[in-house]
């Protein structure tokens, strides 16, 4: 009789398989939501900030005068590749909001969490508004948590692994960040401030964290010398933002309640959990750093005012650590044999069943599923009020990032009929430039003013001052949304073409054009300083 050898799973090769198998419904989910958002994306329009990021990605350079380079350089790289649709320019925010999904469980996994740690935070990124929405646009924002996450990874598996040599990775994400949105800085000055709190600081006396700050520095450097060639830009803008007093200023407790809202207010217990175990439990005391480094970015963007999205990228890593911090409470001590709390299995399944239900519910904030028409009579449903983060978008019947999806192919409309108008002389290259006043404007006239023949546009907005007058005379010149008295005063005669038609749902809408001709200024190079508009 032939003998028989049984094999038996080491702990090691089990609990790796466990993982396997989780992460690939991890990646299911992560597959999920990218079709949301692929499916949803072209419901409405292109979005006010998508034609300054596509207009930047004509242009290629190192440096904005509102934003670092990364995001246009990979939006020029994907319309080469996709085209110009809808779904195209936005398949990067869903993609990246999509991979967040998956960061987090593997945040979750590092902290110690099993299968339902895992499953628990990629849902709550999953139903997170501020996620969504960073799904559904194009922006700075889209990829910001993915870096800011690829940060604490690192960061946690220099202390899990007791490998410094991490921190050059930390240094090469935030440098990348860097290039992204300058509010990883933040992040990072979080970080270092939550090591020298903690037994960590001794991180300091190992030359690996020195050398990642300076990849961080170098790869951050040819931005830095396009700021500095160019008077610091954005802290002009920045500057400029505050003394006008553009944004709404929240008090301390409206300001936190936000911060629920916009990750949602039923995983404000999870990520609460997760703050407070990484500030004070045993199990996550190596990590504290990463505890201190929240409450740093949340006290400094409150005291400077800062919208309320600006600390949503710090929150997967306290969903994660909220999720592993949960789960061991529910699941209880399996091998106590003295009094041993049963496994409330239930219990997940009700926590994740009321999550996904109400994050269904309010999905229509940030995902286009609804018209505009039931999108209004659905907000009139909510228990609450949707947050306005500039006085100017109080006026609008949307709420802002909906409502400049909307008015643009009005406007571009308008400007084509006073094109018409123009003389073939008139017509010709740069005979007759078209001036427009913010960059919504002008970059919907790059981008959608194609099909009527229009060149580029002109404006003192924000980067398109830095591209100049293009070497147009001013003598003739189209001008969007301005007063008849003032251009009355550059020019010698003004002809009134008409006002863009009404769009009942646009921030921007009902917007004057005008013909101008014989300058008063001579030349538009002469005058060019003088139209600098940076807030």
């Amino acid at each position: 009789m032939g003998s028989t050898t049984i094999t038996h799973s080491s702990p090691s090769s089990e609990h790796k398989s466990f993982l396997t198998r989780t992460m690939a419904i991890i990646w299911a989910i992560a597959l999920a939501k990218l079709l949301l958002h692929i499916y949803f994306n072209n419901r409405y329009g292109y979005f006010r900030d998508e034609f300054n990021y596509i207009a930047c990605g004509d242009h290629l350079g190192w440096g904005y005068v509102d934003q670092p380079p990364l995001i246009p350089f990979l939006i020029h790289i994907c319309r080469a590749v996709l085209g110009d649709s809808l779904r195209s320019i936005r398949f990067i925010p869903a993609l990246a909001s999509s991979l967040l999904v998956v960061q987090t469980a593997i945040l979750a996994r590092e902290f110690g969490g099993r299968r339902f740690a895992l499953l628990l935070s990629a849902i709550t990124v999953v139903i997170a508004p501020q996620y969504l929405s960073n799904g559904s646009l194009l922006g700075t924002n889209c990829l910001e948590p993915n870096l800011w996450m690829g940060c604490a990874y690192f960061a946690i598996l220099s202390i899990k692994r007791d490998d410094p040599r991490y921190w050059l990775w930390f240094g090469v994400v935030a440098g990348i960040g860097l290039q992204e949105k300058y509010s990883i800085a933040l992040f990072g000055f979080g970080i270092v401030v939550g090591l020298l709190l903690t037994e960590q600081r001794r991180v300091f006396l190992n030359p690996w964290i020195w050398i990642g700050g300076i990849a961080a520095f170098l790869i951050f450097l040819p931005n830095l010398l396009w700021n500095i060639h160019y008077n610091w830009p954005f802290v002009q803008l920045m500057h400029n933002i505050r003394a006008e007093g553009r944004d709404v200023i929240l008090p301390l407790p409206q300001y936190f309640l936000q911060q629920t809202l916009l990750v949602h207010p039923f995983t404000a217990p999870i990520w609460l959990t997760g703050l407070f175990a990484l500030l004070s439990s045993s199990r996550l005391k190596p990590y504290r750093a990463l505890g201190w480094c929240y409450l740093v970015c949340f006290t400094v963007l409150f005291v400077l005012h800062g919208k309320n999205y600006y600390l949503a990228p710090v929150y997967p890593m306290l969903l994660a650590s909220g999720a592993v911090v949960i789960e061991s409470a529910i699941e209880g001590k399996k091998n106590d044999q003295q009094g041993a709390r049963p496994r409330r299995t239930w219990l997940k399944a009700a926590i994740v069943i009321i999550l996904l239900a109400d994050g269904a519910h309010l999905v229509p904030i940030t995902v286009p599923v609804l018209s505009p028409d039931h999108f209004l009579a659905y907000t009139k449903t909510l228990p609450f009020k949707l947050p306005v983060m500039e006085h100017s978008h109080a006026r609008a019947a949307l709420p802002q990032w909906y409502s400049d999806q909307f008015g643009w192919e009005e406007i571009v409309a308008e400007t084509a009929v006073a094109w018409n108008r123009l003389s073939a002389d008139e017509r010709k290259d740069e005979a007759c430039g078209i001036f427009a006043q913010d960059y919504g404007q002008a970059g919907a006239i790059d981008f959608l003013g194609r099909r009527y023949g229009l060149p580029r546009s002109l404006s003192g907005h924000q980067t398109w001052f830095l591209w100049g007058p293009r070497g147009y005379s001013g003598n003739c010149m189209i001008v969007l949304d301005d007063r008849r008295e003032r251009l009355e005063q550059l020019w010698d005669h003004v002809e009134y073409v008409g006002q863009s038609a009404d769009n009942p749902y646009a921030l921007e809408k009902q917007i004057d054009v005008y013909i101008c001709r014989g300058a008063k200024f001579g030349t538009l190079s002469q005058l060019w300083p003088h139209i600098k508009r940076w807030r």
